[in-house]
């Protein structure tokens, strides 16, 4: 089973990345399995591997033929037809998912899924399947799942490869018919647990929902970002782990009433059936309770043998029912953390059992294994590698299940007992406080993480290095020498010791007198300016809170005089509470062109809880900070670039600025678009730079011959990693390494600075 359910892995990632040529993929693997199946002469019957080869060639064959089905029936689909045409339509369907506000440039939508029962458009009524994604107005925040309601709006085409279209609703919809017994059920009790915790500080009223069903809307950005740092994400979101504690905790009572046997396997899936229900039936939750499933196998006797044996049905069953869950990073790390579990867990177990209690071995034993396993594909996600996770997983573990059990009582006893329920829901509250401390505490620490390049070099470099680490820990945590030895060089490099043995900070980084750092923060812009030792002049925040503090951390920054925030765009800004956590922060000056709104209302509140001023910059303003001179070039943009809220000027509404430093000059971009770079070239003639950051990440929208033009030493791209923009473009890399310049880039060399070497600038690569 663990080989065929890699078999339908491998089919289903065929089928999303090679959707092309499915059918030709098809033809291969069966005309492959007719020819390896086929007898052999003589009438000898075939061997076991021939079998399992046969076996694992039709069952990739079945996840492509899945796969090819599905998108033949959604390509083909007239809802498809007329989101092509863009036609305004009216809908019967039902609510599938919970709405969920976000911040667009059109102000504050809802999205929320509904299925589709029957369609109007064209003046044809139709009755049809498929599922849409309704972007809606604030009113659909009131939609319930389960519910069948009428809807009005305009189709669009949608990107995503399980919704059919995109319907942008002006309108709030019209209920036909309530959710189904089981939803209103399910809906009370996640209301209810909420209630339990509603007069707790944000951090603990936020965090008991999100252990228990997953529920995060309440969770603050900032524990979240601690969350990511120290490896305890997954207890923010419906995991294996938590349908392992409810089922297991409801199986613990049925056996402590008397119920036995295959009452119990009854139970258990009653259990798992409510849970899904409660977490909702979302591909994430299927997964997850999949995942836990596999758990509660692996903990019975013969554990690893049954909890691989599980581990493949699991994964041959959730690929075939949904093929693009083989992309998902959220997939991978659940396979990978349970196989992790499964088959390093009672190794390591055993081996620290030698000179541990079982019940500590096992505590250790277990994060280790799952973390392990997820660490390559953590990498590829963050671009760091955790080294407090482990540590923190076996602090905030023992309060985990005891949080998530009283939370979820909380929320039963609440629907029949308010009062009971509140203090339930405050004792779990009392565990979750403790998680959230080590989770703080963790993420502050100088090294909880290092930086990792997110290439496919750092990421192979990275996979040997975790096998030599499964293969050989077992062995050393055998000897308690070795193990203390271990811990303590752990806890050395944790606590920063490396950065105070060689200079320049941990491992050599960040070099003497660097002049610019550009972090790698994924998809998003955001660099540092080096104006004296310890304080930077930040430009763009990035996406994520985290990432950006990390970077800074490593940077080793503590003051910064000024951030800039080129424009409002969410890779740009969404990072800025990590700027402004634990550092002195003396003002921020952003685009004076409020666009999209959404960003620019972030900002506004993140730097009013951080008490730090807000300003426009001011253009042909020329200041000395520090080491540096700075000056803004963009355009004096408030009367001239139109659209101003509705999305459309943000990236032409960039503040661009020179820079002087280290007799080094350095053109900072943003994302301002050929209009914007064609004005710029004719206010700017004969301007030349020594160091370009590019604009917008390299796309290939860009005035080419300006950008040569500047004839950059260095050009520097921030861009993420397998993003879908296709950004960066290689012809403008090519004309820009044609022109002279030395092209670097973050998603390939991770975090880069740039230094004065003999003949002008250099970079080097974290």
């Amino acid at each position: 089973m663990p080989a065929l359910g890699g078999a339908a892995w491998l089919g289903g990632i065929a089928a999303q990345r090679l959707l092309g040529h499915s059918a030709w993929l098809l033809a291969a693997l069966l005309v492959m399995a007719l020819v390896v199946g086929w007898p052999p002469h003589g009438g000898r019957p075939r061997g076991a591997h021939r079998g399992m080869a046969v076996a694992m060639l039709l069952m990739a064959a079945a996840v492509l033929a899945g796969a090819l089905l599905r998108h033949q029936a959604m390509t083909t689909s007239p809802l498809r037809a007329w989101a092509d045409q863009r036609a305004t339509a009216d809908l019967v369907a039902t609510v599938v998912s919970d709405p969920r506000r976000v911040d667009g440039a059109w102000g504050e939508r809802v999205v929320v899924r509904i299925r589709v029962e029957e369609v109007a458009a064209r003046g044809e009524r139709r009755r049809l399947g498929g599922t849409v994604v309704v972007l809606g107005v604030p009113a659909w925040s009131a939609a319930e799942l389960g519910e069948q309601v009428f809807v009005e709006g305009r189709l669009a085409p949608s990107e995503s490869s399980d919704a059919v279209a995109v319907l942008s609703a002006d309108r709030p919809p019209v209920r036909i018919r309530g959710p189904d017994p089981w939803w209103r059920a399910s809906g009370a009790v996640r209301a209810s647990i909420r209630q339990a915790v509603a007069d707790r500080p944000p951090a603990q009223a936020g965090l008991v929902p999100a252990l228990v069903d997953g529920d995060d809307a309440a969770l603050p950005d900032e524990v979240e970002a601690d969350f990511r740092v120290v490896g305890l994400t997954h207890l923010t979101a419906v995991s294996g782990t938590n349908l392992t504690l409810v089922v297991g905790a409801l199986l613990l009572a049925a056996r402590a009433v008397g119920v036995r046997g295959r009452w119990l396997v009854v139970v258990g899936l009653l259990g798992i059936t409510s849970f899904v229900l409660l977490a909702r039936t979302e591909p994430s939750v299927l997964r997850a309770a999949a995942m836990g499933t596999v758990g509660l196998f692996a903990f019975g006797p013969d554990g690893r043998r049954r909890g691989l044996r599980a581990l493949g049905v699991a994964l041959a069953v959730l690929v075939l029912v949904q093929p693009a869950l083989a992309t998902s990073a959220g997939f991978a790390l659940s396979v990978l953390a349970t196989g992790g579990i499964v088959l390093l867990g009672p190794p390591l177990t055993d081996a620290l059992a030698r000179w541990l209690p079982r019940g500590l071995a096992e505590a250790v034993a277990v994060p280790t294994a799952a973390q392990l396993a997820c660490t390559p594909v953590v990498a590829v996600l963050s671009g760091q590698v955790s080294l407090v996770a482990v540590a923190a997983n076996l602090l905030a573990g023992p309060a985990v299940g005891p949080a998530t059990v009283l939370g979820l009582l909380g929320g039963l006893v609440g629907l029949v007992w308010p009062t009971g329920g509140q203090l339930l829901g405050t004792a779990a509250a009392w565990c979750v406080a403790w998680i959230v401390a080590v989770a703080r505490h963790g993420a502050a620490l100088p090294g909880a993480a290092i930086g990792w390049g997110t290439g496919t070099g750092a990421i192979a470099l990275l996979v040997l290095v975790c096998l030599a680490i499964a293969v050989l820990l077992p062995r050393l945590a055998r000897h308690r020498s070795l193990g203390a030895v271990l811990g303590v060089l752990l806890l050395l490099v944790v606590l920063g010791f490396p950065g105070r043995v060689w200079p320049g900070g941990a491992f050599g980084w960040p070099p003497d007198d660097w002049v610019l750092a550009v972090c790698d923060v994924g998809q998003g812009d955001a660099l540092a300016l080096s104006v004296a030792p310890g304080a930077a002049v930040v430009v763009d925040a990035g996406p994520d809170p985290a990432t950006v503090d990390g970077c800074l951390d490593r940077l080793d920054v503590e003051r910064v005089p000024l951030v800039v925030l080129t424009h409002f765009h969410a890779d740009h800004v969404d990072g800025l509470s990590g700027v402004l956590r634990g550092r002195q922060v003396g003002a921020i000056e952003t685009s004076p062109v409020q666009d999209p709104p959404g960003g620019a209302a972030q900002v506004r509140r993140d730097a009013e809880a951080a008490g730090v001023p807000v300003r426009p910059a001011t253009y042909g303003a020329a200041r000395r900070i520090g080491a540096a001179t700075l000056q803004v070039v963009h355009l004096e943009v408030a009367g001239e670039v139109s659209g101003a809220g509705d999305g459309s000027s943000a990236n032409d509404a960039s503040v661009v600025l020179v820079v002087e430093v280290a007799g080094l000059r350095l053109l900072l971009t943003g994302d301002v678009e050929p209009p914007g770079q064609a004005q710029l070239a004719r206010l700017l003639r004969g301007l030349d730079v020594d160091v370009l950051k590019v604009p917008h990440h390299g796309s290939s929208h860009q005035d080419e011959s300006w950008l040569t033009g500047l004839h950059p030493e260095v050009a520097l791209v921030s861009v993420g990693a397998d993003n879908d923009y296709g950004h960066p473009a290689p012809a403008l890399l090519s004309d820009l390494e044609d022109a002279g310049a030395q092209v670097h880039r973050t998603d390939e060399e991770g975090d880069l600075v740039v230094v004065v070497g003999d003949d002008g600038p250099e970079v080097v690569s974290r």
